[in-house]
């Protein structure tokens, strides 16, 4: 049974707004709701490299590794910087032109890619779950399961934000209204892009 803590700090950890709700939210106002579950879906994908990571104990040798840490950390920085500019230009798997189409398997790898590019989400599951762990039961089991409910919460967690962001879609047919959020989300992006590659390496 999992802890009532572990249950609440995870919440928390998925509510905070990152990468991954910004593309879900994004993906929701330009193509609508079943495209903001897709974009869910493959965002909780990209979780899996750093909870196999975890479990393996690869994070902690990553961690240790400055130059591996390093180039993941600025492969996804560059990642985040291109997607600012692709938005900024109005291409790209967030395209605010209404009459184009995206493929369901681009968005899916694009919301993959986002948190396999980020170092930090191995680390923070090498440093956030064994806390949670009972020294009395089966280590490895009990990080496999707060490692599902953690995916669990992610996708249910994003569908939501997807949800919301699909309901103001109607307002992106102004074509004001429709630059500010691009102009807004390339920005925003490319602020992460750089917060990241700026970032301390421990």
């Amino acid at each position: 049974m999992f802890s009532t803590e572990f249950l609440i700090a995870a919440l928390i950890v998925v509510l905070i707004p990152g990468t991954g709700v910004l593309y879900t939210l994004a993906t929701g106002m330009t193509r609508g709701f079943t495209a903001s579950v897709i974009a869910a879906f493959g965002c909780t994908l990209g979780i899996l490299p750093a909870i196999t990571a975890a479990f393996l104990g690869l994070s902690a040798l990553l961690h240790a590794g400055a130059i591996a840490y390093l180039m993941l950390k600025y492969a996804g920085a560059a990642y985040l910087i291109y997607l600012a500019i692709q938005i900024w230009r109005d291409r790209g798997p967030i395209s605010f032109s209404q009459d184009v189409p995206t493929q369901p398997w681009r968005i899916i790898r694009t919301g993959f890619l986002i948190n396999v590019l980020n170092p930090k989400l191995s680390v923070f599951f090498m440093a956030f779950l064994p806390q949670f762990i009972d020294p009395a039961g089966a280590a490895q089991i009990q990080m496999l399961g707060m490692s599902a409910i953690f995916m669990i919460m992610t996708f249910a967690v994003f569908l939501l934000y997807g949800a919301l962001a699909s309901l103001v879609r109607t307002q992106l047919r102004k074509p004001r209204v429709a630059d500010l959020i691009r102009y807004s989300a390339a920005t925003t992006f490319a602020a992460l892009g750089a917060r990241l590659a700026l970032s301390e390496t421990r």
